[in-house]
């Protein structure tokens, strides 16, 4: 049966456009590449191929017709596509497949094949219709795109490694400077300790021992920061905790409870000196002064975040405020670093005791 013979069996066949040659011609025409097969033959062979399928393969037609399509398969088509072909052509269903065939000379190319059964009346399968399309070109780029994605992937990866290790050096850095820093000003406290035991006048006495007490509140800050997993930011309610604790450990009053309840408030790590200050001068203000003469007590923090501001309360159950705060160096720097961190501080009196809010505002 030749070529043309080929095509009056399209006559067993309607379609939407017209039946017959008319369809025919305009297959045999068409730049697409397309073939027919024979589900009712022996191993589905070709009966029907156009001139642009011989043109895609190398293949004339007296070597196609009659062959199975498999003969465009070689070693490196992917066997679960042949298999998604070959269940569809079982089932008698459409696939859509992109697949590697070889042309006669040996040369491969990329398939996009789109394979359907045409049924006649009465639902039965009569053929199957294929068309091919290289996209050779296509996958060619979607592979150069996916080998420059892992490159920029192992580009990124290589880059986020070694800026990972700098951060690391960076936090190693900057926590050994902590560390040196606290251990420096323990040292000046300690000296300091030594010359007061040497001074005779109280009043210079009780001076030098509240500039000792904020010393040692920056070498708790800076112990604070080097004990920190993020260099960036200070947690500055497990801070106001944390002095709190060394302060009535130091005083080596027994006869004061201390009690938290403290959400993290986190601000950054520049602001940590001069919020240390605040609270040092509140909390030992609450000690010395509203607990002063052995009077036992509580000292409660509730430290919590509300919206873009968060707040610090120091509650203590001691004399009260007699009036408002003086004027002295400890207020002076309470007002001057509370204004430069952009923090408020407000005192009220309780019944008993006083109550300080340290509020920080635009934590945001």
């Amino acid at each position: 049966m030749d070529q043309r013979d080929d095509w009056h069996l399209t006559d067993r066949l309607h379609y939407s456009h017209g039946r017959g040659d008319p369809f025919a011609a305009a297959v045999r025409a068409t730049r697409m590449p397309m073939v027919i097969t024979d589900p009712s033959q022996p191993d589905n062979p070709i009966v029907f191929c156009n001139e642009a399928f011989q043109s895609l393969t190398g293949y004339d037609h007296s070597e196609v017709i009659g062959r199975n399509c498999r003969f465009l398969q070689g070693t490196d088509t992917d066997a679960a596509e042949v298999e998604k072909i070959r269940m569809a052509i079982a089932d008698g269903e459409s696939v859509s497949v992109e697949i590697l065939n070889y042309r006669k000379d040996g040369s491969t190319f990329w398939n996009a094949l789109y394979l359907s059964p045409v049924r006649n009346d009465d639902g039965e399968i009569q053929f199957f219709f294929a068309s091919q399309l290289d996209v050779t070109k296509h996958v060619a780029a979607k592979e150069r795109v996916s080998e420059q994605r892992d490159e920029i992937e192992n580009e990124v990866k290589l880059r986020t490694a070694e800026l990972q290790a700098a951060l690391e050096a960076k936090t190693l850095l900057l926590h050994e400077v902590d560390h040196r820093v606290k251990n420096n000003l323990t040292m000046i406290g300690s000296l300091l300790r030594l010359q007061s035991r040497r001074i005779g006048d109280p009043v210079l006495a009780s001076k030098l021992d509240a500039m000792m007490d904020r010393i040692d509140a920056l070498a708790t800050v800076h112990r604070t920061l080097y004990q920190s997993d993020d260099v960036t930011k200070f947690d500055v309610a497990e801070f106001a905790v944390r002095l709190a604790t060394d302060i009535i450990g130091s005083s080596g009053r027994g006869d004061i409870d201390l009690d938290t309840e403290v959400e993290p408030i986190l601000v950054e790590a520049g602001e940590a000196s001069s919020l240390g200050l605040v609270l040092n001068e509140i909390l030992t203000n609450a000690i010395k002064h509203g607990l002063a003469d052995g009077r036992p007590g509580t000292i409660k923090i509730t430290g919590q975040c509300h919206g873009g501001d968060a707040s610090i309360v120091i509650d203590d159950d001691g004399v009260g405020m007699v009036s408002e705060p003086s004027s002295g160096l400890g207020q002076t720097l309470i007002n001057r670093l509370a204004k430069q961190t952009g923090a408020t501080v407000a005192w009220s009196s309780r019944h008993p005791g006083t109550r300080v809010t340290l509020v920080l505002h635009d934590r945001n």
